[in-house]
Parts: structure tokens; C-alpha cells; sequence
């Protein structure tokens, strides 16, 4: 995903973390938390299923500016004005209906911080097609509208997925669409990369 860090350089453009204290909300398995751990002073990763914030724990053992909570984006485990940069990435933002996370966001946001949320844009690449084709009631002007009423603005980005090979595309497809969908584009698409659209919906507070 992303081989070419398109999404990290763009994230530095709206807010460099060096010296911050960056939230990762939605952590999962903590992916992330190393790679905002080399330069922020603190980084607190926040995920509500406790499998995987057990996993991000294990991943960060060796990083003693990281800690892993239990959390939801409706109840953020941290203190008022605490952040400095929040991380959502394919995590419970997703446009109309996360007003209770957005509202966590501003109280836990120290002024001069900023918001930053990756989503899909269904609206043009390869995989804005099938999702497109996986959930055709979605609204992708509706979402932008949301979002610009709540004050973030939209840099589009096109990323890409590279695998080394066939077999590993399709166990990611499999995983992301129902089996039936996933066979259809694994046999529409030829080779091992995939260009992927997402937008990076951001604010500064």
C-alpha cells in the first residue's frame, strides 16, 4: 500500500509531528505508530477492538514513547486540548454519522493542531470502480459535502497497491470484497498493481 509514500509526504505538507503528540484513532494493529514514533515525543494509539490493540502493544514493546489504548472515537481516552496531530486511516470516519467522533476531535485537539483522515474516493481509479461496484449507494458528493460543512478540506491522492505476486492480490481482494466480486476483478485485472484514489480529509483547530 502506498510504496511510494505519497500519503506520509502529504501528511508532513498539513502537519509535521516532530515533537508532537500525535493520536493514531483506529490504530488497529498499530501499523503506523512506529513511523510517527521516530519523530513525535508522544504517540498514544486508540483502538476499540482489544484483540488488536493487544497486537499494536506487541508491536510497540520496544517503543517507550508509544502507548496502546482501549478506545472508541466517541469516547477518546485522553485528556482536553492533549493532541497535536490525529491519524485516522480507514477508521470510523467515513462522513455522515461519525458527528459524535468529530466532536471528540475538538476537545481533545490543542489549538494549532490538525486532523488528518484517509478515506477511499470512489470517484475515479481502478479501486474507486470496484468499490463502486461493491457499495453503489454510496454518495460520494454527499460525503464531500459533509465534510466541507464540518470545516476539513480535501487533498485528492492517487496511491497504489504492488504486490511481488498474483496470489497475494487475491488474497487481498478476497479480504476486502465478497468472494464472488473479488474472482470478477481478479480476472478483469491483469498484473500485480493497482492504482487506488483516496482523499486525505484535513483540518488545523
Amino acid at each position: 500500500m502506498d510504496p511510494d509514500g505519497l500519503l506520509e509526504a502529504a501528511m508532513r505538507r498539513i502537519r509535521p509531528w516532530d515533537g508532537a503528540h500525535v493520536l493514531d484513532l483506529g490504530c488497529g494493529t498499530g501499523y503506523h505508530l512506529p513511523m510517527f514514533a521516530r519523530e513525535a515525543a508522544r504517540v498514544v494509539g486508540v483502538e476499540p477492538h482489544s484483540g488488536l490493540a493487544a497486537a499494536a502493544r506487541r508491536r510497540v514493546r520496544d517503543l517507550p514513547n508509544v502507548t496502546v489504548r482501549v478506545g472508541a472515537a466517541q469516547a477518546i481516552p485522553l485528556p482536553d486540548a492533549s493532541v497535536d496531530v490525529v491519524h485516522a486511516r480507514w477508521a470510523y470516519f467515513f462522513g455522515p454519522g461519525c458527528e459524535p467522533g468529530l466532536a471528540e476531535l475538538r476537545r481533545v485537539v490543542r489549538r494549532g493542531g490538525a486532523a488528518m483522515i484517509i478515506d477511499n474516493d470512489a470517484t475515479r481509479s481502478t479501486f474507486g470502480g470496484w468499490f463502486r461496484r461493491w457499495l453503489p449507494s454510496y454518495d460520494p458528493q454527499a460525503v464531500e459535502r459533509f465534510w466541507a460543512r464540518q470545516g476539513f478540506q480535501r487533498e485528492p491522492l492517487l496511491i497504489r497497491w504492488l504486490f511481488e505476486r498474483r496470489e497475494d492480490l487475491a488474497a487481498v481482494l478476497r479480504i476486502e470484497f465478497p468472494a464472488e466480486l473479488a474472482e470478477a476483478f481478479l480476472a478483469e485485472h491483469p498484473g500485480c498493481e493497482v492504482d487506488y484514489a483516496v482523499n486525505l480529509w484535513w483540518r488545523h483547530y
